[in-house]
């Protein structure tokens, strides 16, 4: 009797479930008749129709975007031509008619950026004398496409504001921090040469600059080396002083545009128009110091009255790559090896294109001053 009992609330079970699933097939017909009638109301039609056109839109700028070449130029945050020329756009536009966008990425100093180019991801860096070199011997086809002034009293030399050091020869002992292979590596190794110490009289710390930021504002380290507008942030906010720039002689090298060997190959004519439009921009800077201040605020964090007073360090200027130009830049190569610093020693006129290749890209007026 239980077993038949358990059989009948077994078959009432399996009934009702049977039940249940007609009822639910049932409703979800209903329900999709009702919505397959919906969506083909007349406003519903023209809301596919106008996606469909989104869609295509979509994909049709997606195409002309990615059909464009990209030229990546290294962001300036420096009151410099480079700066003005990344604000003014005028670059962008007359790339823009070759095929081209432009990007500017951003790199913490010179030697991050020629790992860029060599990696790929950058096509034209701006940096000091010392990094090209250092590229130059790690193996990287580097060219020189264009030598900048040499902007000396925009590299200082910082100490705490309340630091007991009057002179460098002070800081024998003491912790001096800079960018590895940077401006104010260099310009430490120039102050050493100049006082008659070694380097190993100072304790070289290498770290990045918003690093070195962090280490001298906690009193880590017992001064820094390296460029504005670090420098007038600083001496503005009361955390360090100068005690030495790059002028009177100390600096004695220039600064560089370089690309790498496949890009120059490949893109002569971008490079022409670069190196056009940067010369455009330098005489602008230079002949308008109120404008550029205005221009860059945002991108310096500084006023507009401590940028036209900061314009007298800047001589905005390209100069003709020529004997003395190499020539310098390989007493810089040698110096570095004799430190050893460098694994092998470079010969700094692989990086250098023939006086032929420079008059097809460097600007008339630039060439006009040998």
């Amino acid at each position: 009797m239980e077993d038949w009992q358990n059989q009948f609330e077994s078959w009432k079970v399996r009934r009702i479930n049977r039940r249940n699933t007609i009822f639910f097939l049932g409703h979800s017909l209903i329900l999709s008749i009702l919505l397959f009638s919906c969506s083909n109301s007349p406003n519903n039609t023209q809301k596919q129709a106008n996606f469909s056109t989104d869609n295509t839109a979509s994909a049709n700028t997606s195409s002309n975007n990615t059909s464009k070449k990209v030229v990546r130029i290294v962001r300036s945050k420096q009151l410099t031509a480079l700066a003005v020329l990344e604000k003014q756009g005028t670059l962008e536009k007359r790339l823009e008619s070759l095929g081209y966008k432009v990007e500017w990425p951003e790199f913490a100093a010179g030697p991050q950026q020629l790992e860029a180019l060599n990696a790929g991801g950058l096509d034209i860096a701006s940096t000091a004398e010392s990094p090209p070199v250092f590229s130059q011997a790690a193996g990287t086809p580097l060219v020189y496409l264009a030598a900048n002034s040499s902007d000396g009293q925009a590299v200082s030399l910082l100490v705490p504001v309340n630091s007991p050091v009057k002179n460098f020869q002070d800081l024998k002992g003491k912790k001096i921090a800079f960018q590895k292979a940077s401006i104010g590596h260099y310009l430490t190794v120039r102050a050493v040469e100049k006082e008659g110490i070694k380097l190993a009289d100072v304790e070289s710390v290498f770290l990045a600059p918003p690093d070195a930021n962090a280490a001298f504002s906690q009193g880590k380290v017992d001064a820094w080396f390296i460029w504005e507008p670090f420098v007038t942030r600083n001496v503005q906010n009361k955390v360090g002083r100068v005690l030495i720039d790059g002028s009177g002689g100390l600096r004695d090298t220039n600064n560089f545009y370089t690309t790498n060997r496949k890009f120059y190959q490949e893109k002569p004519e971008v490079i022409k128009v670069f190196l056009e439009e940067l010369q455009k921009a330098q005489v602008w800077a230079r002949n308008h110091p109120k404008e550029i201040a205005q221009l860059l605020t945002s991108a310096t964090q500084l006023d507009v009255p401590t940028l036209e007073k900061m314009h007298s360090k800047y001589d905005f200027a390209l100069v003709p790559i020529n004997e003395e130009v190499i020539n310098k830049q390989q007493e810089v190569a040698d110096k570095w090896l004799n430190l050893g610093l460098i694994p092998k020693k470079v010969n700094v006129r692989d990086g250098f294109l023939t006086p032929e290749q420079y008059t097809e890209i460097t600007p008339k007026e630039v060439l006009a001053q040998k």
